[in-house]
Order: structure tokens, then sequence, then C-alpha cells
């Protein structure tokens, strides 16, 4: 476990270094390093500074938040199973978008706001859902399984509602929306770096705050409240914090699904069980899945833009289905 606490952070910082080098045209590293420190040329730093490095920093953000989410989520319904992707909070995202493209849209197919407006309308998707998911469930919130099948259900009526509005239009560059629906880093700005650092730089205190509860949650619930835990402030407080990081996520990156299933599961095989060193090792572990992700569709399918989203469900949809036969019985 100590070797791989330190050899993370490293392939973390190699895979950036490696993402950053990659593109239309490869940069060698010594480039790379020469423009980050302002000493290259200036059309290495053009394109390192406004090209790549935002979009490495947009899927690093993101893979940790969704990574975060999904420990957030796990632990406090004791299930592995349980993440953003599957408890319907990333598609109810998606509906907010397909909403916003779908109101706001003229005879043209032009929209008719700012494209800025769009993370509030995912973000107001998610936590509608993600509500919605939560008031099924409030009489088994003591129940996982049922929780992760609320959510499962509430997740197939936004998929319904998302093929419905893609179909039924006028959707804005309804290309470009299928694109955000499977996940994508490819358009990231500043603007949305900033958008995601700041949010994540407001939850890190709230999970600092939830480490000793969530290390009371191992406990069942009886158990937990003999040490003087409140197990239902402590599961609210903790789900309402995954459903809003994951809104931030979304908002910006689109749909990138299971990230926040494996990166809590590998970290906690890696890391172990305790709170702190399942975040970390999960963020870290989100960070390189994106970043990873994102490097294998710009090499695999150059010229073409293809969603590193695709490269996540590819990996992720079967790990689901393993952990759902080998575990799923076991939390019925």
């Amino acid at each position: 476990m100590t070797v791989a606490r330190l050899a993370l952070p490293i392939c973390a910082l190699a895979i950036a270094l490696l993402a950053a080098a990659v593109g239309s045209s490869f940069m060698s590293f010594d480039r790379v390093v020469a423009a980050l420190i302002g000493t290259g040329s200036r059309a290495d730093g053009i394109i390192l500074w406004n090209i790549r490095l935002p979009r490495v920093c947009l899927a690093a953000l993101s893979g940790a938040a969704l990574a975060l989410a999904g420990v957030l989520l796990q632990r406090v319904t004791r299930n592995p199973l349980a993440a953003p992707s599957v408890l319907g909070v990333v598609d109810g995202a998606a509906v907010g978008v397909l909403v916003f493209l779908w109101v706001f849209s003229n005879e043209s197919n032009a929209l008719t706001v700012s494209i800025h407006w769009q993370p509030v309308a995912a973000a107001f998707g998610a936590f509608s859902f993600a509500t919605c998911v939560a008031f099924l469930a409030k009489r088994d919130i003591s129940s996982p399984m049922r929780l992760i099948l609320y959510g499962v259900a509430c997740a197939a009526l936004a998929n319904a509602i998302v093929v419905l509005l893609i179909i039924a239009g006028p959707v804005y560059r309804a290309s470009a929306a299928l694109i955000w629906l499977a996940g994508s880093v490819h358009t990231a700005d500043w603007r949305e770096v900033t958008v995601l650092a700041i949010a994540l730089a407001i939850s890190l205190p709230f999970i600092g705050a939830l480490l000793k509860p969530l290390d009371q949650l191992r406990l069942d619930d009886a158990s937990a409240q003999a040490t003087g835990l409140s197990v239902l402030h402590t599961r609210v407080g903790a789900l309402v914090l995954s459903v809003s990081l994951t809104a931030a996520a979304v908002s910006v990156v689109g749909g990138i699904g299971f990230v926040g299933l494996i990166a809590p599961h590998a970290a906690r095989l890696l890391f172990g069980t305790r709170a702190l060193a399942q975040f970390v090792g999960a963020a870290l572990i989100g960070m390189v899945m994106v970043m990873a992700a994102d490097i294998i569709v710009r090499l695999a399918f150059q010229p073409l833009e293809v969603p590193a989203g695709a490269i996540t469900a590819l990996v992720g949809a079967p790990y689901f289905l393993f952990l759902l036969i080998r575990r799923g019985r076991s939390y019925a």
C-alpha cells in the first residue's frame, strides 16, 4: 500500500505531462516544461496555456470531483455499487441541459440565451433527480440496495426523457449535445476550470468535517448511534455534498460515467478503508482515469474529437456488471 501511495501521485503527474504533450502535433516533454515556466517559444506557450492545459486541468478536476462524490455515496450507503451515474444524478444533469437547449432554442435552432447558463441547468437537473431519489427512498434510507434500485429507476426515466428531447427537438447544436451527454473535455477553457476548482475548494472543508462521521458509519446504524453519531444527518449531509460535486463536474464536462464507481472501489483496495486515505486515493485515481481516457481518444481517433466518457463507460460498464454479479446478492 505504501508503494501505491507513492506511485499514484507520480503516475498522475506523468499522465498530466503526457496529456499536455499530446495533440494535433506532439510536443516533447522538454518543450512542455519550457512552455510551462515561460522559457519556450511563443507558439508553444499559446498552444499549452490556451488549448492543452485547460483540457488537462478540467479532466483532472472533473475526475477528482466525480471520484469524491462516489466515495461519499458508497460510504453512506455501505454499498460498492453506489455511484453518481448509477443513482441518476448524471442522467438528471443531462435532462437539465437538454431541457435548457430545447426551451431556449428558436425556430432556427439558434440559442436565444448565453451558453454559459448551461452549467446552471445541469446543476438544477442533477439536484431535481437526486431529490426525487431521496424522496422515494426516505422510508428506506437505511436500506442501501433500495436506494440503488430507486436511483436506477430514476436514471432510466431520465434517459427516456433525454431520448424524447433529442428526437422531438428543436435542439440547438444537437450534435454538440450528444457529445456532452457522453462526456468530453475537448472544449475546455479556463472559465470552466475556475468554476470547478472553486466548487472543489468549497467542498473540501465539508469533506474534512465528515471524515470522522464517515469512519463511524462503517459500523451498523445502532452501533454508530451508540458512539454519538447522528446517522441521518450524516447521511443527508454526505448525499447533498455528493450531488453538489457531481453537478459541478457534469455541468462543465458532461456525463462522464463510472468514474465515481471505479475510483472509490480501487482506492479502498489500494489505500484501505479509512475515510481520509480513501478520499485521497480516489481523487488521484479519478484524475488518472479521466486524463488517461482523454489521451486514448485523442491518439486513437485523431483528428476526430471522441468523448472521453466513451472510454470510461467502456471500462466501467463491465466492471459494474462484475460487481453486481459478485456482490449484489449480499446487499439485497
